[in-house]
């Protein structure tokens, strides 16, 4: 998979979008290490803003499809070029990418700059401590 590709599938995820009151679509696309891709958009429900972001769906299907390593993480906004992951999705994507793992933000026409998850979220609480 290149990162066109990875490119591309956020922009698909982010088709899939159901944010009727933001009207601010979002998609992200997560690739591990042995070549799988896990997308979502975001999904917003009534009781705004108690939905949930692009990230976060792409997570959820990461979890339920067994993981991996993460390698990359794409992210595409249609109305904001180079849209960096909220706060809570930065934390969510640091329990399971490593620090070196690249984000990719995007414009509309492809990745615009690439960022490390230790770049994006430098001091993120760690989750080792929890198990000492």
């Amino acid at each position: 998979m290149t990162l066109d590709d990875l490119f591309s599938a956020a922009r698909e995820a982010m088709a899939k979008t159901h944010s009727p009151y933001s009207k601010f679509p979002v998609g992200a696309a997560i690739l591990t290490e042995d070549g799988r891709v896990f997308t979502g958009a975001n999904i917003e429900v009534v009781s705004f803003p108690e939905g949930w972001c692009a990230e976060t769906t792409a997570l959820g299907h990461y979890v339920m499809g067994g993981g991996g390593r993460i390698t990359d993480i794409c992210v595409t906004a249609e109305r904001l070029d180079e849209c960096t992951p909220c706060g809570g999705c930065r934390q969510r994507l640091a329990e399971f990418a490593p620090p070196d793992a690249r984000v990719h933000l995007t414009d509309q026409a492809g990745i615009t700059k690439t960022i490390t998850m230790v770049d994006l979220l430098p001091l993120g609480f760690k989750t080792e401590i929890l198990s000492t």
